[in-house]
């Protein structure tokens, strides 16, 4: 989409968390222009992959992007960058503030190159407390941040989400920053600095419902969204497999409840006060797990379908693919620039009203763009070559 046409971003992220922030930027048809070490980002090792150093992982997070490989601890590196920034609208990275120092890429070093610089990072832990320059991965925001103990097992040892899931939703934070910058340099004219630290994101994100009762002061309650605690709270066992069911409204569990043959229940007074349910959910729930077993999957969705209760099969990830409402505008698509083969990417899910979707570009090779890029930046093909002899600046690196 150009809704973001024009805008240029320099990206300075590494991993999983800013990539995915700035691969949305990309999306939305910003020019992000990816600034790597001559070695690459290090997520591009990632395996399997279609290249040396393009990874699946790292396919997933980067396209529509170009990439410059800097040597950004030499002086001559530095000034390509210098040139970067004073050519752009956005600097966004995902490293510790004493990281970004020593590299030349603070906030307070980049204004003085472009005031009106819009500049969203996001380190582990914010740059006010303690931990400030502490390193922090996924899996370490998942255990402090509270949503490792959240999805503790049967026997209530502390599990990871299967999913990279505290970089992405910060990824997501950051992105929104972004846009809300630019929004505000827009009217303003104002360029702007914000921080998203990673544990601080996740916390309010897991504790936004499970404040529960320490929202009130004094407290009128403990913490945690009890229907979420429910240990019945689960998808439930059917006669053929596993189906999420989930009367929500008065109108769903009363439609639910008769359908299961506990009329009498459907009458009770609790069932249809939205607060006395909600504090006898786990009856309901324990409920739920007693009758699903006493239909198919397929008898499950035609029957809760009639009755408008929200329902769903339990997909396993090869039939995530195959589900028909993705295959509707199709979730996956397939890059093929005689490069690397035919890959799949997965289509961004966004729909914009009257306006088309230009082809996405796949993921770069290490410096794929980087002759490209300086000579937008006004340098001469000789000062180029000669950053390339003395490994400053990597030109593409790619094993085909």
């Amino acid at each position: 989409m150009n809704l973001l046409e024009g805008i240029k971003v320099v990206d300075f992220t590494t991993i999983v968390l800013g990539p995915y922030a700035s691969q949305f930027l990309g999306d939305f048809g910003a020019d992000v222009i990816k600034v790597e070490p001559l070695e690459g980002d290090g997520f591009r090792a990632v395996r399997p992959g279609p290249s040396a150093d393009i990874g699946a992982g790292f396919a997933n997070f980067n396209r529509n992007k170009r990439s410059i490989a800097i040597d950004m601890k030499h002086a001559a590196g530095q000034d390509v960058v210098t040139r970067l920034v004073a050519d752009a609208d956005v600097v966004v990275h995902n490293m510790r503030g004493m990281s970004a120092l020593a590299l030349g890429i603070a906030y307070e070093q980049l204004q003085l190159i472009k005031p009106n610089l819009v500049y969203c990072w996001s380190p582990g832990f914010g740059s006010d407390g303690p931990d400030a320059n502490s390193p922090a991965y996924d899996d370490i925001i998942q255990a402090r941040s509270g949503l490792a103990a959240l999805n503790a097992d049967a026997n209530g040892a502390p599990q990871f989400v299967r999913s990279i899931l505290c970089d992405k939703v910060v990824g997501l934070h950051l992105a929104l920053a972004v846009a809300a910058a630019l929004v505000r340099r827009e009217r303003t004219g104002e360029g702007q600095s914000i921080e998203v630290p990673m544990l601080e994101a996740m916390a309010s994100f897991n504790l936004a419902e499970h404040l529960a009762g320490h929202t009130m002061s004094p407290s009128q309650g403990d913490l945690g969204y009890q229907r979420l605690l429910s240990s019945d709270r689960r998808p439930y066992a059917t006669a053929d497999g596993y189906m999420a069911i989930m009367p929500y409204s008065t109108k769903q569990w009363i439609q639910f409840l008769l359908l299961v043959g506990e009329t009498e229940l459907a009458d009770e007074a609790w069932v249809s006060d939205g607060a006395a349910r909600s504090n006898r959910i786990d009856e309901l729930y324990a409920l739920i797990a007693r009758v699903a077993v006493n239909r198919t999957n397929e008898q499950w969705l035609a029957e809760l379908g009639r009755a408008d209760v929200p329902r769903a099969v339990v997909n396993e990830l090869s039939q995530v693919i195959a589900d028909p409402q993705l295959a509707t505008k199709g979730l996956l698509g397939t890059f093929d620039d005689g490069d690397l083969g035919a890959l799949h990417y997965l289509k961004p899910a966004f729909v914009a009203a009257s306006m088309s979707e230009a082809a996405p570009k796949r993921a770069p090779h290490i410096g794929e763009h980087s002759r490209e890029i300086m000579r937008e930046l006004g340098m001469a093909d000789g000062d180029i070559q000669l950053l390339v002899d003395q490994h400053i600046v990597g030109d593409r690196v790619g094993d085909d």
